[in-house]
């Protein structure tokens, strides 16, 4: 089972049957911290955006009024609000793996929003966006579903995607490894979520998937790694004693070219 749950079908029809869920069970079964989280991550994004415009000592030209962003794993989008309030014209090019997370991210939530954001069902490894196309990346929760070859994979699409001077923010679950109530921590991922999964939502056992998601990624620090080897700059950062974790970052700017 274990590489079947990072198949691309699989996590596809994992998503697809827990979509109409997925809202509202993630944040009651995390006691609200996605939302905090996923607020920290575009807190970063937003800090990368201004260290990015920084070369040879020096601010660079503004940043773009209407930055392109890409999703990636952008789920039923319950990142976009914190994206809008620090980005209030962006564009936001969301990427998706489970056609019913799509569904239920245009029909019950963001319509009001609907022409700043375009939806690919796609798979973020293997997505054909153009080169140098995204002036910021941002994805949260989706990084857990990959291995460690596959992270190495999106890592090199980040850098691809990225223009000079863009920027990423990714944050993800994690296995808070040396903390005193981890054993609590994976008590209630590995036992009691499953059990309250199936007494609340009729025997799934989806959710509890994140149980053995989480215990098989451990936390950011490989991504870091491999964005690095990516040739981008990265920042690591640990949330609530390792629960989540996340990596921040810029693409350099190229030196310019010296003169005749």
């Amino acid at each position: 089972m274990t590489d079947e749950i990072y198949d691309p079908a699989y996590v596809a029809a994992l998503f697809d049957r827990c979509s109409l869920r997925y809202r509202r069970w993630s944040a009651v079964s995390s006691f609200g911290f996605v939302w905090l989280w996923r607020r920290h991550c575009v807190d970063r994004l937003r800090g990368q955006s201004q260290v990015a415009r920084i070369q040879n000592g020096q601010v660079t030209k503004r940043a773009p009024k209407c930055p392109q962003i890409v999703d990636l794993m952008a789920g039923t989008g319950e990142i976009w609000p914190h994206v809008f309030d620090a980005f209030p014209r962006a564009q936001i090019t969301a990427i998706d793996i489970s056609p019913n997370m799509h569904a239920h991210a245009v029909t019950r939530l963001h319509q009001t929003r609907s022409r700043q954001i375009t939806h690919l069902n796609a798979n973020a490894l293997d997505t054909d966006l153009p080169t140098s196309s995204a002036d910021m990346v941002v994805a949260t929760f989706g990084l857990k579903t990959f291995n460690a070859d596959q992270q190495t994979v999106l890592a090199h699409q980040i850098a691809r995607i990225l223009r000079e001077g863009g920027c990423f923010s990714l944050i993800e679950a994690s296995d808070p490894k040396g903390w005193l109530l981890r054993p609590l921590y994976r008590a209630y991922l590995d036992r009691a979520l499953p059990l309250l999964e199936r007494v609340f939502l009729h025997g799934a056992q989806d959710f509890s998937m994140i149980g053995a998601y989480t215990q098989n990624f451990g936390d950011c620090a490989h991504m870091a790694d491999a964005l690095r080897a990516a040739g981008l700059n990265v920042t690591y950062q640990r949330h609530f004693f390792g629960c989540a974790t996340s990596v921040a970052g810029t693409k350099p700017i190229a030196p310019d070219a010296p003169a005749p």
